[in-house]
């Protein structure tokens, strides 16, 4: 009926090949950096090289291995090569097969120009080596096992499983009309790389790809102090040159184009026009709230808790150390702790073959700090260590032996390793606060308030990351004082005592359990340890963190149980409605920002917070509004509706068997029961526009505790350095 109406139109859209280079491409950028920063050691190199055709079957999976085995596995020989010369705090790769000719890149991070050609020559000489000594046969092996187990587990975590192979499906069927399976058959492909590993495939694909191939490009990216300063001042002069240009009724008009968007961006749509969109009723929504699988069981003293779960044969296995005992000048190392398990040499290995052996026996073991919350108070809190692993069920106890091996006898001692994983991770943090400032904003300001969030900026927040640059670069009697805490803290942490076990899976998997445990149990630490406990410091900083960039993370939190208020479920509702009416109007529609987003906590711990946005003081008015503006909210049955069946949308998430079981894990650990959930649900679905009204009490209740942070543009916060009590550069 609608289409009818045009006329077809024929357009090419296949996406064009692109020829090969005949030599090496040379590209320089600058990129701006604080005035306080260095630019000697502040450049990035990439090596960048076009491998082949995302439309072959085996090298889309082939070069993935490759990728692990050459360089994204701790210890593999480029990585190393590379950081063994110091060229460069973190060295990263990126193979990139989602378009019509596949990258592979080599990236140094944090290095200096002058080291340019070195790095250039140093990928060579090691491809070279690899090429016509062969790869190391365990590291192919864990390649293959590590991308086949996640082929075949495909944990797309909160994410549906048929978008995410919908997508995938796009990387052929982009290019080729009749293949849209291409890459979603993948059983016969990793048997064929297999054979590859065995027959020297993967050295013949160094060679006609990485080696004998000119199709690259060296990008240099270099630091310029002061250049976000002058391409500010370039735009105002370009503006007000092409002003100068204008007749009076030129910009007569673009006044009035500009006051006729501001019109219709606060003109609602019309009631007739919404109403022939379809809309689900309240009837449709399910009246049940999501269901734990929680049983607990003992081995021994040592509680279990069993969510008996289908899994494919996969078991999902947590080993939680509680740290509750952990004295309060070793509990800031704990962040270090967990990042250092996994990458340093053991009795056994050294950290490289480690990975390896990890990646062939398990679907991955990895080291985190927890912490569980406590819904009624959020000045209480549980920490723990955990150590996760899946892994299928023949391999459990195979899995449980690796684990012990990290738990108890990794080389702390090894002051050349630990510096590599600081300078490492302060580079990676660094990343993230950069491309997620809005949760630095949003922990941060919490950390004024909640003890739980406090404690949470030391195990993994700003924290942790100043402590880390502190120590990143120090001499070697610092780090050997490191190591000496890390060993501290393995011995008050890794005890029988302590240990809790969490198990997803089904009775068959769980069989071997108990006897994996109890010996486990049987080597723990037992030496005397010195006895303590951490308590955060809590106190309103309101603080503005600068960096060289242009745009803003605008955050405002507090706590509303602070002032007698308790949870309810339309708390939920009214995270929707500001996420698509009033912040999203205001914060992003007519402000400008890329996001906005919100969060009720149950234990009162709120925030708002923009995401890249180029306004501050205009952002905290919008904030400052807001509980009038729900105050006096008019909304219909329709709009309510809406709202309701978003908030039931985040609630009805589909979880697969690992995160069910972190579903039920949580709420044991902080209290919230069934009976919670139910209430929440039956208090969200009977959200009226009265009981929505009165959730403006909460808006003015966290707001009141008036805390603020700010990551964003130096100028920007500056001119407002009013709003806070302490300005300083992010990094």
């Amino acid at each position: 009926e609608y289409l009818s109406a045009f006329e077809k139109r024929e357009v090419d859209s296949q996406v064009g090949w692109q020829e090969a280079f005949d030599t090496l491409r040379l590209v320089e950028k600058e990129y701006p950096i604080n005035d306080e920063d260095e630019e000697e050691r502040n450049a990035y190199f990439a090596y960048n090289v076009a491998v082949g055709d995302v439309l072959d079957q085996d090298l889309y999976v082939a070069f993935q291995i490759l990728d692990y085995a050459l360089c994204s596995a701790p210890g593999a020989p480029l990585k190393q090569a590379l950081t063994d010369k110091g060229i460069g705090e973190e060295i990263y790769s990126t193979y990139d097969n989602g378009v019509r000719q596949p990258y592979f890149s080599v990236t140094a991070k944090n290095t200096s120009i002058s080291r340019r050609q070195e790095f250039v020559d140093t990928i060579l000489e090691v491809l070279e080596y690899q090429a016509d000594g062969g790869l190391e046969k365990k590291a192919l092996l864990a390649g293959i096992n590590y991308y086949e187990f996640r082929y075949r587990e495909a944990d797309f975590g909160s994410f549906p499983k048929g978008l995410m192979y919908g997508l995938q499906m796009f990387d052929s069927w982009l290019y080729d009309e009749n293949r849209p399976f291409l890459h979603i058959e993948a059983n016969a492909t990793f048997a064929k790389m297999r054979q590859l590993a065995e027959n020297g495939g993967f050295e013949q694909i160094i060679r006609k790809y990485l080696l004998d191939n000119n199709h690259k490009s060296l990008v240099t990216l270099i630091p310029r102090k002061g250049l976000a300063v002058r391409r500010e001042q370039e735009l105002k002069e370009q503006l007000a040159a092409y002003k100068s240009t204008l007749s009076a009724e030129e910009i007569g008009q673009i006044v009035a184009d500009t006051a006729a968007l501001k019109e219709w961006q606060e003109t609602p749509d019309r009631k007739e026009d919404l109403e022939k969109i379809p809309l689900l009723s309240i009837a449709d929504m399910k009246k049940e709230a999501a269901q734990y699988v929680n049983e607990l069981r003992k081995i021994g003293d040592t509680p279990v808790l069993m969510h008996n779960l289908f899994t494919n044969g996969i078991a999902y296995l947590r080993l939680m150390f509680k740290a509750d005992n952990v004295p309060a000048d070793l509990f800031p190392y704990l962040g270090i702790l967990k990042g250092t398990i996994g990458l340093l040499d053991t009795a056994e290995h050294k950290y490289g073959d480690l990975f390896n052996e990890v990646n062939i026996a398990t679907g991955g073991i990895s080291p985190v700090t927890n912490l569980y919350g406590n819904v009624e108070d959020n000045q209480k809190y549980t920490v723990t260590f955990e150590m996760k692993t899946k892994v299928l069920y023949p391999n459990l106890g195979r899995a449980v032996e690796l684990m012990k091996e990290m738990l108890l006898t990794s080389r702390y001692e090894d002051t050349k390793r630990l510096s590599e994983i600081l300078a490492e991770g302060k580079s990676r943090t660094q990343s993230h606060m950069i491309s997620a400032g809005h949760q630095v904003a949003v922990e941060r300001a919490l950390s004024y308030v909640s003890a739980t969030s406090a404690v949470s900026d030391v195990l993994s927040g700003m924290s942790l990351y100043r402590l880390v640059e502190r120590l990143s670069g120090a001499g070697t009697e610092q780090l050997a004082e490191l190591g000496t805490k890390l060993q501290q803290l393995a011995q008050i942490l890794f005890r029988a005592e302590n240990l809790m076990v969490d198990f997803v899976g089904d009775e068959e998997g769980y069989g071997p359990l108990p006897e994996l445990v109890a010996n486990l149990k049987k080597d723990l630490y037992t030496v005397e340890v010195p006895a303590g406990s951490y308590v955060p410091t809590v106190s309103k900083k309101n603080e503005g963190f600068k960096t060289p960039g242009q745009v803003q993370y605008v955050c405002r939190g507090g706590n509303f149980r602070s002032k007698g208020l308790q949870y309810t479920g339309a708390l939920r509702v009214l995270k929707v409605m500001m996420g698509y009416d009033y912040l999203w109007t205001n914060i992003r529609v007519k402000g400008g920002a890329y996001g906005c987003m919100c969060g009720f906590g149950k234990s009162g711990d709120s925030y708002f917070v923009s995401y890249r946005d180029p306004n501050l003081e205009r952002t905290i008015e919008v904030y400052e509004k807001a509980a009038d503006y729900i105050a006096n909210f008019e909304a219909d049955e329709r709009m309510l509706t809406q709202f309701i069946i978003g908030a039931i949308s985040d609630l009805d998430t589909p979880m697969n068997p690992s995160a069910k079981g972190m579903f039920s894990l949580s709420g044991y650990m902080t209290g919230v029961t069934q009976e919670d959930l139910q209430r929440e649900r039956d208090e969200l679905l009977a959200t009226d526009s009265e009981a929505f009204r009165k959730t403006a009490e909460y808006i003015r209740a966290f707001m009141a505790d008036d805390c603020l942070c700010v990551v964003g543009g130096g100028e920007v916060i500056e001119s407002a350095k009013e709003n806070f009590d302490k300005v300083e550069n992010l990094f």
